[in-house]
């Protein structure tokens, strides 16, 4: 079994001084960060839309998408 480290100067020091705590326990706080995830979800999505925007604009989807609406419009059952 090893014996105690000593208590050195520098731990002293941060004892005496609990302000230095308490700046690094604002520091640590997540406070914010459920912005920042809805920032991310919110990029990511407008680059989903925006992907979606130029699939949508070729010409063979847009046909595609026309032809199956005229066919269910169409139907008579």
């Amino acid at each position: 079994m090893t014996a105690p480290r000593p208590i050195r100067k520098s731990m002293l020091a941060h004892a005496a001084r609990p302000d230095r705590f308490a700046r690094l326990d604002r520091l640590r706080r997540d406070e914010g960060s459920a912005t920042a995830e809805y920032a991310i979800a919110i990029l990511a999505a407008v680059g989903f839309a925006g992907l979606l925007v130029v699939i949508l604009r070729s010409d063979a989807v847009r046909g595609m998408l026309t032809d199956l609406i005229q066919h269910a419009l169409s139907y008579s059952g």
